[in-house]
């Protein structure tokens, strides 16, 4: 029932001066009012099954959206719990702008196609939208769209969906964000951990095969669990953050979580998105940084996902020779659309604002930047002047990061970019593209290839582990030894190693033990902190019971303790990114195979000694020059007994005597053990 109007007190009459009937009064008194009279609630059986929604999406919302500068359209598109004329239900909102019918079908009407359509906007957008009553959280939904072409119908999970039902099942669910966060320390700091002049050590976990449940057939922990086990493990050995590979949603295990169907859901198979949210809430509370591999690079030809979407290559590129990808067997997104770019930048905002997400590390960015990328002649189609670099893409993922970072400024993005394309990390204004690092895989690539090699023939193949300083500070490198380093027949790392156990662990010890001296951030995959002997098997656990070896047990606490130095010294990180941080002592000792170099903070008030021998062969009476006539103590020894080694070093440290050396006034002389790394500090 409407609610009455009343008159105001200037046209209101007394009954002794009005000799007008009481029907007469209520005319003019309605006659008067100002204001309008509110609509009552409508019954729902009064109204159609999908009502209309005035101003959800505004005018200025389809502004943005076809200018490409619409970074939220996770608050605009997909479902909405919203109250409707009194009533509560779900707004629905897709963009499918070759579609001539679309509908919303569910549990809720029985899969029907036909009882719920929503209306397209009369403005062109080709963005379709309608209110459903009494549709509310936990509702499971897709569209099912027919095509204005050749009568091609089909049913697609939603694209900007909040969270998706289990795989195999492919449906979408209707959510509402409702998690408490208690990580505003974290938030209010985090600038600091993140910044370029902090420590970072990252621990790269894909959730599915980190652990498993002895209890329960051996199934992945889910999100609560990892919040608990997962959170204890890091920090205790001292890393500074997580790395999780893709927890978008994706449909088939096997993919590792880079075939991507749902860019805006984290991946049901472990929880709820409000379960994910305490997974890092509970890695905030305890000072570990959450970074989010992201894949904007291809997506799968799943029917219920992007590929094809209304009937037409929406997504993607129609031209094979631009849109699918041969490597991976899937769909390149055409970036030269603005609403492409809408779509996977709101996705990387959307886990920025809903789920606190640290950092993003850009997939296969190489693979974007180059039209030719793995084609032959003939393959691929060049660019407007007739090159082969992908201007559209460039541009994406120059307004990617300008728009990250100035709605984010304490995050980070890393891209994982495999050429030497200039400029990755530089900023977008000086014609870079904008990315906050980039994974170094000149130097994994070298490094790893240097260690395979038997210490006999190390000699040969100096250069390997001195050519990276040539071209270290070009760009924020981080040190990555990937998981793609530990699969398809590759070997695990330690196996990668030459020589018997003993060995192995140590030429292990000391491959670590140079990276952690080594400019530059720091990752590495789960399972190489064990000396895991296998390879990653993403259907099974880690081999946790490793640690039931001594040998195991020792290397793994030798990785607690180079985290715990590494964060101590700030000569090991603060200049990573600046020649001033670094300085060559002694890189030309091929014959011996021993590298030594200084690192330096940023102000220069500290200095780390970083000596590496990669032979069997200890070294007696090693002069190294040093920068002070002063006592150096040995901060750090990887052959120590403590971590498997043979206990061979320094007796705590040495004093440094006037005996120039190595271009310095005065010098050490050492005893470096076999296989090891040995650290100083001048005191």
């Amino acid at each position: 029932m409407a609610e009455k109007s009343k008159a105001t007190g200037k046209n209101k009459k007394t009954a002794s001066t009005s000799r007008k009937t009481a029907a007469t009064k209520k005319k003019a008194a309605t006659k008067a009012t100002p204001k309008k009279a509110a609509k009552a609630p409508v019954s729902v059986k009064d109204r159609p099954a999908v009502w209309g929604v005035q101003d959800f999406i505004t005018d200025f919302d389809i502004y943005l959206f076809r200018e490409g500068k619409h970074f939220s359209l996770h608050k605009k598109l997909g479902a909405h719990i919203i109250e409707q004329d009194g009533v509560a239900g779900t707004f629905f909102a897709v963009w499918a702008p070759n579609a001539k019918l679309v509908s919303v079908i569910g549990n809720f009407n029985g899969w029907d196609r036909a009882s719920h359509p929503l209306s397209k906007r009369n403005d062109d957008s080709g963005i379709w939208e309608g209110f459903i009553p009494g549709i509310l959280k936990g509702e499971v939904y897709k569209y099912f769209l027919q095509s204005i072409f050749n009568n091609y119908s089909v049913e697609k999970a939603d694209p900007v969906s909040a969270f998706n039902e289990h795989p195999p099942r492919t449906a979408s669910v209707v959510w509402e964000h409702s998690h408490d966060w208690k990580d505003k320390q974290w938030m209010k700091k985090r600038k600091d951990f993140n910044s370029l002049e902090s420590p970072m050590s990252v621990y790269e976990v894909h959730l599915e095969s980190w652990r498993r449940s002895l209890e329960e057939d051996l199934r992945p922990l889910t999100y609560l669990e990892l919040a608990d086990q997962l959170t204890k493990y890091v920090k205790e050995m001292g890393y500074t953050h997580l790395e999780l590979m893709p927890v978008t949603e994706y449909p088939f295990s096997g993919s590792w979580g880079y075939q991507v169907t749902g860019f805006f859901a984290p991946t049901s198979r472990f929880g709820t998105p409000d379960e994910f949210k305490q997974l890092v809430d509970i890695l905030h509370q305890n000072d570990i940084g959450v970074i989010m591999d992201w894949v904007p690079s291809h997506f799968p030809g799943d029917q219920h996902g992007l590929h094809f979407f209304d009937g037409t290559y929406l997504y993607e590129h129609e031209d094979p020779r631009q849109g699918y990808h041969p490597d991976w067997s899937s769909y390149i997104f055409n970036y030269g659309r603005n609403e492409i770019r809408n779509f996977l930048i709101s996705s990387a905002h959307s886990w920025m604002e809903y789920y606190h997400i640290d950092g993003l590390r850009v997939d296969a960015v190489a693979s974007m930047l180059y039209l030719d990328y793995s084609r032959k002649d003939g393959e691929w189609i060049p660019n407007e002047h007739g090159g082969r670099e992908n201007l559209h893409a460039i541009k994406f993922l120059r307004d990617f990061n300008e728009s990250l970072y100035s709605s984010f400024p304490d995050i980070q993005t890393i891209a994982e970019e495999s050429t030497a394309w200039p400029m990755v990390t530089k900023p977008v204004y000086t014609g870079g593209l904008g990315f906050g690092m980039k994974w170094n895989m000149g130097w994994m690539h070298d490094t790893l290839g240097y260690m395979t090699h038997d210490p006999v023939y190390r000699s040969y193949h100096h250069n390997q582990m001195t050519f990276s300083i040539m071209y270290a500070f070009n760009e924020n490198f981080k040190l990555a030894l990937s998981h793609d380093e530990v699969v398809h027949g590759k070997k695990s790392l330690i196996n990668k190693m030459p020589g018997d156990d003993w060995q192995k662990f140590a030429n292990l010890r000391v491959l670590f033990s140079y990276m952690y001296g080594h400019p530059g951030k720091k990752l590495h995959f789960m399972g190489m902190e064990l000396g895991q002997w296998a390879e990653w098997n993403y259907e099974s656990s880690l081999d946790w019971h490793l640690l039931d070896s001594d040998m195991h047990r020792a290397f793994h606490h030798f990785m607690k303790e180079l985290n715990s130095i590494y964060r101590q010294y700030p000569a090991l990180y603060e200049a990573d990114f600046s020649p001033e941080g670094f300085e060559w002592l002694d890189a030309n000792d091929s014959e011996n195979s021993i590298l030594g170099f200084m690192r330096y903070d940023k102000e220069k008030k500290q200095e780390v000694l970083v000596m590496a021998n990669f032979t069997p062969e200890p070294r007696y009476n090693y002069r190294v020059g040093v920068p002070h006539d002063t006592h150096w103590s040995e901060i750090f020894n990887s052959d120590a007994r403590q971590y498997g080694g043979s206990g061979m070093g320094n007796f705590g440290g040495v004093n440094a005597n006037p005996v120039p050396y190595h271009e310095k006034d005065q010098s050490i002389n050492i005893l470096l053990p076999p296989l090891a790394v040995v650290m100083f500090a001048a005191e």
